[in-house]
């Protein structure tokens, strides 16, 4: 096994400890001993991979974006048209960000915000930001097919679209911890956002 699939292993093990104390006990009440001794490596490997505890945190906030952009970015190939990939988009992420580990970042980010402003920017960008630059992306492309027609840039377009699939949902799960959203009541509000949102670009099912 070569050096850096050992050091790859190692990262992903530290930061699976970092996700679950994180997730817990949120940034200010995770210490780097209780990573260190969950992932079961030495301090001077943790620190080899990650200089610190905000290190640590971009990483896992990294990780935790990319697994969703992931998902969101095989809607394209199974996608038969900007409706169904809309749909799809929308399904995937609202369960993610409405889930336990979703709902519980968002809130340590906006915790730390004015602390640690450089890890906040990090999530927007690898998040929000990431997300509505592949949307934007959709939509250009179906803007060269005829599909819909855009008054604003595809990138300022696609933000509506997510506030929209957002709406109260993200802001009831946020301030009602045991408050649970079912499958069917996202199905149907992503339905009624997708509708809505593609009347009016004046879509046109080529």
């Amino acid at each position: 096994m070569s050096d850096c699939i050992k050091t790859n292993e190692k990262d992903q093990k530290i930061l699976d400890a970092a996700t679950k104390f994180f997730l817990i006990h949120g940034f200010s009440g995770t210490t780097t001993d209780m990573i260190q001794k969950e992932a079961g490596v030495s301090k001077a490997t943790m620190y080899g991979c990650f200089k610190n505890k905000e290190a640590m945190f971009a990483a896992v906030i990294e990780r935790q974006c990319t697994n969703m952009q992931e998902q969101i970015i095989l809607v394209e190939t199974k996608a038969k048209n900007l409706r169904s990939a809309l749909t799809d988009i929308g399904k995937t992420y609202l369960c993610f960000i409405l889930s336990h580990s979703g709902l519980a970042f968002f809130r340590i980010c906006i915790a730390e915000a004015v602390r640690f402003p450089e890890l906040s920017k990090k999530f927007f960008e690898v998040g929000p930001n990431r997300l509505a630059h592949i949307i934007a992306g959709y939509l250009e492309k179906s803007v060269q097919q005829g599909e819909i027609e855009l008054s604003s840039s595809a990138e300022a377009t696609a933000n509506i679209f997510l506030s929209l699939l957002r709406s109260d949902a993200h802001l009831k799960c946020l301030t009602h911890p045991d408050y649970l959203i079912s499958d069917s009541e996202i199905g149907v509000w992503v339905e009624y956002v997708v509708d809505l949102f593609l009347k009016n670009l004046n879509y046109r099912l080529s």
